[in-house]
């Protein structure tokens, strides 16, 4: 029987793949992470800051995170940006554990949109 790791691995690799075959690289977490803010918030311009890529980060982290009621869309700005504000505390993990963590949740995202 095919134990709980395994099949995460299995799912993460396939979902890694899927995203390669898409944009013709092997994407990381924080890539990852970076696609799912433009897809959250619509934010497509030719050049992008640093500030601006680690917004679209944090705002991919609220959202796959929301999943699990870590964080509540609160609205959208003027801009169109959404805004989230966190209730309930993450449990505490060394950086493996982190990784893993979002990993589970950016699965769970792509998922629940049908990629």
């Amino acid at each position: 029987m095919a134990n709980v790791a395994d099949d995460f691995q299995t799912r993460w690799w396939a979902l890694e793949e899927k995203l390669m075959n898409h944009f013709g690289k092997k994407p990381d977490v924080e890539a990852i992470l970076f696609l799912i803010g433009l897809q959250e918030t619509g934010f497509i311009r030719e050049k992008i800051s640093k500030e601006q890529k680690q917004d679209l980060m944090h705002v991919a982290v609220c959202k796959i995170l929301s999943s699990s009621g870590y964080y509540l869309l609160e609205g959208k700005d003027e801009e169109g940006w959404p805004h989230f504000k966190q209730t309930k505390n993450m449990p505490v993990m060394d950086l493996i554990e982190q990784e893993a963590f979002l990993k589970d949740h950016i699965l769970l995202y792509f998922e629940n949109n049908q990629f």
